[in-house]
């Protein structure tokens, strides 16, 4: 059986304590439906779930936050060298009208962002801030989550 690289797209509809990812290949069809904690062993099982997936395929992974509770995430995703678009909660709400299925869920966002990203060209992708940039906006958002559990 001879195994063809193929592009994958990971959407993760990001959440404080979880994240929920979607990845789907180029007819859209999903090959991985998963919730994920929001801690590092977890995140890196999840990155490398999703290379595995791509078999050395381009892996282009799409979040709905760019801050808060998606900072490590997207720490990781950076410092692992992967593509990563970020597509503003208020686009996938609009988008979200023009799919089938149950209301809102997870599940369905993660869809919707990851095919999104496989569709448009006019996201812009997430790039490494400085090393301190990062660092104060994890330190910030663990601050504000525990401000808020008090």
């Amino acid at each position: 059986e001879v195994v063809v690289a193929q592009p994958v797209w990971a959407g993760v509809d990001a959440g404080k304590a979880d994240h929920y990812c979607m990845v789907i290949n180029d007819d859209a069809q999903r090959l991985l439906s998963q919730r994920v904690a929001n801690d590092e062993a977890a995140l890196l099982e999840l990155i490398a779930a999703v290379t595995t997936l791509a078999d050395g395929g381009e892996v282009t992974w799409a979040i709905d936050l760019n801050a808060g509770g998606a900072a490590l995430l997207i720490a990781l995703l950076i410092a692992a060298g992967q593509r990563l678009l970020y597509i503003p909660g208020r686009t996938v709400h609009h988008a979200a009208g023009s799919y089938r299925g149950e209301g809102k869920t997870e599940a369905k966002d993660a869809a919707i962002i990851a095919d999104q990203a496989r569709m448009r060209h006019d996201l812009q992708p997430l790039r490494a801030g400085d090393d301190i940039a990062v660092e104060l906006r994890i330190l910030t958002s663990r601050r504000s989550d525990l401000v808020a559990d008090r």
